[in-house]
């Protein structure tokens, strides 16, 4: 099982999984725009996430290039599962019932949830 990636490795990814491949620099430079990051803090994190094969690192250019790995979608479903098996017993309906209780989910948020269950409803017809 690939292991879990930690909270500045997940926020690489997004950026990776936003812009697709990049130099260090547009990570930097995106990661910093929201907070203060050093250039040499992300480049030593992505050298570490190239060992875990979180990204590959094409070094054909000048300065290397990096690219997500892993899948949004996998990672996603990996990490919710997780979650679900550390903070709700295996219960994806506890999970569930915990966030919309917590978080005010939106007309948007509802509507979509509903669509899910009921395709999810009409495959297991």
């Amino acid at each position: 099982m690939r292991k879990r990636p930690t909270p500045a490795e997940l926020e690489i990814l997004q950026v990776l999984w936003e812009r697709g491949p990049s130099t260090v620099r547009e990570v930097f430079e995106r990661l910093n725009a929201d907070k203060p990051t050093g250039y040499t803090t992300v480049l030593k994190m992505l050298q570490i996430m190239t060992d875990k094969h979180l990204v590959r690192r094409d070094a054909k250019q000048r300065a290397h290039v990096y690219q997500a790995r892993v899948l949004r979608e996998d990672t996603q479903s990996q990490l919710v599962s997780d979650l679900v098996d550390r903070a709700f017993g295996g219960s994806a309906s506890r999970m569930v019932m915990h966030a919309l209780s917590s978080e005010r989910a939106s007309a948007e948020d509802l509507a979509e949830i509903r669509r899910t269950l009921d395709a999810m409803e009409g495959k297991s017809k």
